[in-house]
């Protein structure tokens, strides 16, 4: 505000300004009085107007200070922090590694499921790196947050088509490994898959395994984990994992097997004609030989302290109380009774089974050299 300014205004102007300024008495004054009264009070206000602005100007000028002042990132927390996100992305990643000393096959998208038990399952798969990338291309923003899973999925006859599909659960695994044991409470018709779990729930499957059905735990015992330990009982463990079923149309489960343990699985392939008159030349024919026995296993619990007898023959006892006793089983109907008691005959308990067993052979099958 100028004296030059001012001079341009009206006095109806000036008197305004004079009035929301304060000054005394504009209302008697003319013209070059209003005008020499709004300067002197310009000039009076500057020196508070300078002094509210000085710290002002001051704060803003400490704030680049105080964050220049602010330490950097040293190297060894940049480096904890890259070890960090590199043991993330190795847990993360189920690429399969290729096995030293295993020529042959190369790595494909597979998953193997075996029953090794009533209470055990044995998941074993190969994915390969291509799979990991589709997943994350896939998945997109999700992958950060998502994290690998082996889900359980319980088949249920459906009324009509195929059968349906429940996942009852879900295991988070880890990258570096590619086989895991699963405990089952109850028998099971299952499946499993692996793949990615987001946090909204999306999942993305790598790879699904084949169908199986565990036993009751009456039929068979929980077996060892190791392939080693596989070669005794491999038959049985193909048969209980669905290498027989004529449901199972997957090969992969007879490929593992044949693999690992070097031997062919499954039953015997039909030979070709040419393979037959060579064996027909090479050797007479011979007689086909079959024979069959069987046995039955009796098992039950009572009183550790109890005295059991089986056909009046005594039965050990273990420590818990449970017994278990090899019965032949001949070609007829037997009934056998089981006692037990306990010292000085106070108390008594008798079972009675009735067993009957009809095998019967059936006419031999052969075929003329000339039928095919």
């Amino acid at each position: 505000m100028t004296t030059a300014s001012l001079r341009d205004k009206p006095v109806r102007d000036l008197a305004r300004l004079a009035k929301q300024h304060g000054v005394q008495g504009w209302h008697s004054m003319r013209k070059d009085q209003l005008i020499r009264a709004l300067v002197r009070k310009a000039k009076s206000a500057l020196p508070e107007a300078g002094l509210g602005a000085v710290p002002r100007a001051a704060s803003k000028t400490a704030t680049p200070q105080s964050g220049a002042a602010t330490p950097a990132t040293s190297p060894e927390v940049a480096q904890r922090i890259a070890e960090a996100r590199q043991r993330l992305a190795k847990a993360k990643d189920l690429a399969t590694k290729p096995e030293t000393g295993r020529a042959g096959r190369p790595l494909r998208d597979r998953m193997v499921l075996m029953v090794r038990g009533p209470h055990w399952l044995h998941a074993f798969w190969e994915v390969t790196p291509r799979s990991i990338t589709r997943a994350q291309v896939a998945l997109g923003q999700e992958w950060h947050g998502a994290r690998p899973v082996l889900r359980v999925l319980q088949l249920e006859h459906a009324a009509q088509g195929a059968p349906s599909e429940r996942v009852v659960r879900e295991i988070e695994v880890h990258g570096g490994v590619k086989n895991w044991f699963i405990d089952i409470r109850e028998p099971l018709r299952c499946r499993v898959e692996i793949g990615y779990l987001t946090a909204t729930r999306r999942f993305h499957a790598l790879a699904r395994s084949n169908a199986v059905q565990t036993p009751p735990a009456s039929q068979c015992d929980t077996l060892d984990a190791h392939w080693g330990e596989i070669v005794g009982d491999c038959d049985r463990i193909y048969a209980m994992s669905g290498g027989f079923s004529p449901e199972n149309n997957s090969t992969e489960l007879q490929e593992l097997f044949e693999e690992r343990l070097r031997r062919p699985m499954g039953p015997p392939v039909s030979r070709t004609a040419a393979d037959s008159d060579a064996d027909d030349e090479s050797q007479a024919p011979m007689g086909f030989q079959l024979e069959v026995d069987a046995e039955m296993i009796v098992y039950g619990v009572t009183q550790p302290e109890a005295y059991v007898t089986l056909q009046g023959e005594p039965v050990k006892v273990q420590a818990d109380g449970t017994f278990r006793v090899r019965v032949e089983l001949p070609n007829k109907r037997q009934v056998l009774p089981i006692v037990a008691s306990v010292q000085g005959g106070n108390a008594r308990q008798t079972v009675v089974m009735a067993v009957e067993r009809n095998t019967k052979a059936m006419e031999p099958y052969g075929r003329d050299s000339g039928e095919y």
